[in-house]
């Protein structure tokens, strides 16, 4: 059976980090997180076309991660590591030549002890409650991270896709509190952050989402189509169902196509009866259940029925089909199946 095909344009992906790297001053670096294999779209090529266009910095969630990553994209561009040095790790950080993000007090002395002299960065709690140390945390620690010469003091927004938020400028002014006057660069903005301005924004910021046009982005460019190839047509006449459970009965004759994909390829269920896919400029409703490695949709309109139908591409984002499913563009993104036949197109691919 053949496979969804997901064509990927790493040249919308580059174009969307110049339009966040041009909302920055000239004194902020721009870096890329390429965590959970770069949001689903391959963290190595994502991350070598975004090299290309200018990146340096790069942000993963784990250790191996990074260290994947590193084999991919070769020596040079620095990989930062959100989850940190955890029990284990060292030997990778060292191999790879990774900067773990310490999150707490036992991370810190993890590090110092096991890796003396090996590049770190601090990850600070400025009221996610998520990772970083806590303000009174690094108060007892401060001094002695600081003169081990951290890289990087960072922490992370809550609400940042929220610009009135209160959160923001709590966030904000608790960062400051803890990390002005120390001398070491600086990380508070993700793509919501660079979004909220200047004052967020610091030495680095770390656009993740918004390279692949998703929201808080929504003026970036949608790099990511996806086509289901047709398995096969057939005619089901008046008061016949289609699917598990029964849940589509046809109400005149119709012509119903089977395509191959489904939750197993990253298709929410949620999305049964819901979503619409495209022939073309021509939508076709998705009909019945989603099944594991199937779907249906009614093409009873189309003069000719296509070898494939988009259900990600120019008429409908991942923002778009994550509304109909109830959930975030972030969700789809990555949980784009491994069966897909990944196409690159663009960014030296």
């Amino acid at each position: 059976m053949a496979s969804p095909i997901l064509h990927i344009d790493l040249d919308a992906v580059c174009a969307n980090w110049r339009r966040l790297d041009a909302l920055s001053g000239a004194g902020t670096r721009t870096g890329a997180v390429v965590k959970a294999d770069g949001y689903g779209l391959g963290a190595g090529r994502v991350a070598r076309a975004l090299a290309g266009a200018g990146a340096r910095q790069f942000f993963v969630a784990t250790c191996a991660e990074g260290a994947a990553l590193r084999r991919l994209l070769g020596e040079g561009p620095e990989i930062s590591v959100f989850s940190g040095h955890m029990a284990g790790d060292g030997g990778q950080i060292r191999d790879a030549g990774l900067v773990p993000m310490l999150n707490s007090v036992e991370q810190l002395t993890r590090h110092l002890e096991t890796l003396p002299g090996h590049a770190f960065g601090i990850q600070l709690d400025s009221g996610m409650n998520r990772l970083g140390m806590e303000p009174g945390e690094w108060q007892a620690v401060g001094a002695l991270a600081l003169q081990a010469r951290p890289r990087l003091l960072m922490s992370h927004l809550a609400c940042a896709d929220e610009p009135d938020h209160p959160m923001n400028r709590q966030q904000l002014q608790a960062f400051r509190a803890m990390t002005d006057g120390t001398g070491v660069a600086r990380s508070l903005a993700a793509t919501g952050g660079i979004l909220l301005g200047p004052e967020f924004h610091f030495d680095l910021t770390r656009p993740g989402i918004g390279l692949h046009g998703c929201a808080p982005f929504d003026a970036g460019q949608k790099p990511v189509t996806l086509s289901l190839p047709m398995v096969q047509v057939r005619e089901v006449a008046t008061d016949e169902t289609v699917g598990y459970s029964a849940t589509f009965r046809a109400a005149a004759p119709a012509r119903i196509a089977t395509l191959a994909a489904g939750y197993a390829d990253g298709l929410p269920r949620s999305l049964s009866g819901q979503a619409t896919l495209w022939a073309g400029d021509i939508p076709c409703p998705l009909v019945g259940r989603v099944s594991m490695d199937l779907i249906t949709v009614d093409v009873t309109h189309l003069a000719e029925v296509p070898e494939h139908l988009d259900i990600l591409g120019p008429h409908q984002s991942a923002d778009d089909l994550a509304a109909v499913a109830g959930t975030i563009g972030y969700e789809i993104l990555t949980s784009l199946g491994a069966r897909h036949d990944r196409r690159y197109h663009g960014g030296g691919a």
